[in-house]
């Protein structure tokens, strides 16, 4: 039932041709001529003053600060709603119980 099937290699139909004579080829190399220099940057450079260095710090710290409180308020949010739902379940099973005393 649980044997494995194995594959097997297929017998060749028809007339089966030995492979064409395969000639050597030669290789060529080609030279190449040298790539010229990069030609110097017109951009800018970025130069960092102390003003510049504090404004993104700042900002950094600002952008941590906002992501930081939103994954705090959604783990808060979490928690929340996990205690209102085992309230709620706590409620309903105690429903559940009293109902069935009852009777």
């Amino acid at each position: 039932m649980l044997r494995p099937k194995i594959p097997t290699m297929p017998t060749p139909t028809g007339l089966v041709t030995p492979p064409a004579v395969v000639e050597p080829t030669t290789v060529v190399q080609h030279h190449q001529a040298p790539a010229p220099a990069p030609a110097a940057s017109t951009r800018p450079t970025i130069q960092l003053t102390p003003g510049t260095v504090l404004a993104l710090v700042g900002a950094g710290t600002a952008v941590v600060l906002v992501v930081g409180a939103v994954l705090v308020s959604m783990l808060l949010a979490v928690a929340v709603t996990g205690v209102s739902v085992a309230v709620c379940a706590v409620v309903i099973r105690s429903l559940i119980n009293t109902d069935l005393k009852r009777r």
